[in-house]
């Protein structure tokens, strides 16, 4: 990827100024809307879905203004971004289904075109969340689409800070609720090859509280890129067992080769909705930890969220989830 600037130049968007976040109904987009109005900053949540708005926020709520754009038609995104002095994009696309919704499309193009018309626009300051992991000399078009992203929005935006989030797990998430639901309907649990992949989930909410910081942080102390990992870092194996606890049932693991999941996610990519894809074990190979040699969530102020903590919440046990 591109070297950033040690530094940035532009201001960052003034209390109350307008900030766009486009994915703004999406699992991640929701919260980084409710944080930036919890900060006190006009939101605009841009989407292919505005009428979702209305079921996502009480009606005490303070609302963003909703707006339908769909990030591959550039008129609409640049009618999004007029005005905004800041810009979040947190689309995501992890599994193809043809036509325009590509690993190429969404985090290549689109994510080129969303730097170009925040520039253009005026924008002072543009996040652009990407993942840990990615590279853009991967053979996984997922992992490697979103490194050629972040070197597209780069030359496009050269002051953009790039966030990389671990895996990312909150309430109605398709990470730790998925596991809790398989690890109670199944006898066995077949694992992702011995289950020693290291991960560090990271909640939602650090994310977008971290992302909020970003953009309302004095010009000179925000870095070019960060990575967001959670309190902890477990093995595969050692995260289902885990989840197993949290929900009262024994995990009972099994192994399987890597091999046979790509075997098995070639097949199911042809099934509807494509319940499990060659990228998806891809992703299950590599490690998905914080670095170590960029900044995260103490950098900011943040103190991460351990997975323990809100597990009941999350599996449908007591407590009570951060939203």
């Amino acid at each position: 990827m591109t070297a950033a600037p040690e530094g940035h130049e532009r201001a960052a968007p003034a209390r109350g100024g307008v900030v766009t976040v486009l994915g703004g109904t999406g699992f991640l987009g929701r919260r980084v809307v409710r944080h930036l109005l919890d900060h006190g900053f006009a939101v605009r949540a841009a989407s292919r879905r505005p009428e979702r708005v209305a079921s996502l926020f009480g009606p005490g709520d303070a609302r963003p203004e909703a707006l339908r754009t769909d990030v591959h038609d550039e008129p609409s995104v640049a009618a999004a971004l007029d005005g905004a002095q800041g810009v979040v994009n947190a689309i995501s696309l992890y599994v193809e289904s043809g036509g325009r919704e590509t690993f190429r499309a969404v985090h290549i193009e689109a994510a080129a075109a969303v730097a170009r018309l925040a520039r253009e626009a005026g924008a002072e300051r543009l996040v652009h969340v990407s993942g840990i992991g990615a590279d853009p000399d991967s053979s996984s078009g997922y992992i490697g689409a979103r490194g050629l992203g972040e070197a597209a929005v780069r030359r496009a935006f050269p002051e953009a800070t790039i966030v990389r989030p671990a895996v990312v797990f909150g309430p109605d998430d398709a990470f730790l609720t998925t596991l809790a639901r398989l690890l109670r309907a199944l006898p066995v649990h077949p694992m992702f090859g011995r289950g020693r992949t290291r991960l560090q989930p990271v909640h939602v909410a650090d994310v977008a509280e971290a992302i909020t910081r970003i953009l309302e942080d004095a010009p000179g102390t925000i870095r070019p890129c960060y990575e967001f990992g959670g309190a902890r870092v477990y093995t595969y194996a050692d995260l289902l067992r885990t989840v197993a606890g949290g929900i009262g049932v024994r995990a009972r693991l099994v192994p399987v080769p890597f091999a046979l999941w790509e075997a098995l996610a070639r097949m199911a990519e042809f099934l509807p909705g494509a319940p499990l894809t060659r990228n998806q074990v891809a992703l299950m190979r590599r490690h998905n930890v914080a670095s170590g040699s960029l900044p995260g969530l103490q950098d900011l102020g943040i103190r991460p969220t351990a997975v323990e903590d809100v597990l009941p919440a999350l599996t449908g046990g007591s407590g009570r989830a951060r939203r």
